[in-house]
């Protein structure tokens, strides 16, 4: 039980943090609340079935070809989750009347993808206890964070902008960007330290990420100066 905690905690904070940034208009609970449940629960339904199809047309062995691996990191696994992510984002969120500023999508996306964090950290954490929750807390919950906080900026522009398919889809890819990389340089471990890339794209990515808040604060129509 307590490492479920400790797998949730993290989750939790970044939850509360991003909705303390969301500083002029604030989204209905409940949809936060559903927009987690999707991302706990459909995403992953959604990633399972992406996974079982993508095993049968593009097997990939667990063995030390750079290229598999790279393959497997942004054709697979980023593209699957954050594809799942985005689907919920898209039709669910981005549609809804709350929805009404360009700082929402960072707000909805970060929430679906803590819902998609939860459920992976509480399975990853029930089986490798203590130790994985406290490195997953500072590693893989905040690399989820920075791929929703980068997907939910162009998301936000899409709504309220004239290129809405291009602005949604540079979201998706940047978040795939980001997420394959991270787990690029995580999946080639057989290359001594070549794992410290991944942290080097963490960071970015939260610097990325902390820039986007500021732009959409900043710009908000509900800001008053």
């Amino acid at each position: 039980m307590n490492n479920v905690l400790l797998a949730i905690a993290p989750i939790l904070i970044i939850i509360v943090y991003i909705y303390c940034k969301d500083k002029y208009e604030k989204e209905p609970k409940g949809l936060l609340l559903l927009s987690f449940a999707f991302g706990a629960i459909v995403s992953i339904i959604i990633t399972t079935i992406l996974y079982l199809v993508f095993d049968v047309i593009l097997p990939l062995k667990d063995d030390f070809s750079i290229l598999q691996q790279f393959i497997k990191a942004f054709f697979v696994v980023a593209l699957v989750e954050e594809f799942s992510k985005y689907v919920i984002v898209r039709y669910f969120a981005q549609p809804r009347l709350a929805f009404n500023e360009p700082f929402d999508g960072i707000v909805y996306a970060v929430m679906v993808s803590m819902g998609f964090a939860a459920t992976e950290n509480i399975l990853y954490v029930i089986d490798g206890g203590t130790k994985v929750a406290l490195l997953r807390a500072f590693t893989a919950v905040p690399a989820h964070a920075t791929f929703g906080i980068l997907m939910g900026y162009f998301m936000g522009k899409a709504k309220f902008g004239n290129n809405r398919i291009k602005m949604n889809l540079l979201g998706l890819a940047l978040a795939v960007l980001f997420h394959g990389a991270y787990d690029f340089f995580l999946f080639i471990n057989f290359v001594p330290g070549i794992w410290i890339g991944a942290f080097v794209s963490l960071i970015i990515g939260i610097v990325l990420s902390r820039k986007a808040i500021k732009i959409h604060q900043d710009n908000s129509h509900f800001k008053t100066s």
